[in-house]
């Protein structure tokens, strides 16, 4: 039941100032952060990170928009946390997220807008969708050494 997952702060979180509240909306909910860095992907290793997408018709203006500032790539960890992770997260769509979540209190745009637009969805952040995508993704974007195991009170809670 202890899962890893990744959370990745998108480049208009990272522009928009939105870092620590981010990283904060996880922890306390009680997801642990075994892994954090900055990094400013190019277009081969958004291939990587979206290969699911990579022949859709949107994923051009995904890649120039993940592509267009540094993202925060966050390995956390905790009780069932690919789930906890995307509720902390919210709908895809902001329009449709919740009040309370991460895109339903910062973010409001809808796909038709940015389909109009002919932008990619300003979402704030992307967190693996299952158990299976979030090991993949953990391991792409994190090396053994780059992931820390310690203890917070939140597992002496649990544990």
């Amino acid at each position: 039941m202890i899962e890893r997952t990744l959370v990745l702060v998108k480049p208009d979180g990272v522009q928009r100032g939105l870092i620590g509240e981010i990283i904060a909306r996880f922890e306390q909910r009680g997801l642990k952060i075994v892994g954090i860095k900055m990094v400013w992907i190019d277009e081969k290793f958004s291939k990587k990170h979206y290969s699911a997408h990579v022949g859709k018709k949107m994923y051009p203006l995904l890649e120039k928009f993940i592509t267009s500032a540094p993202v925060v790539a966050i390995a956390v960890e905790g009780i069932h946390a690919v789930e906890l992770a995307r509720k902390v997260a919210g709908s895809t769509e902001p329009k449709t997220a919740p009040i309370g979540t991460i895109r339903g209190d910062y973010a409001h745009v809808s796909y038709d807008y940015a389909d109009a637009k002919q932008i990619s969805v300003k979402n704030l952040l992307h967190a693996s969708g299952n158990k299976e995508e979030a090991e993949q993704e953990v391991g792409l974007w994190f090396s053994e050494t780059e992931l820390y195991e310690y203890e917070t009170s939140h597992d002496r809670h649990v544990l």
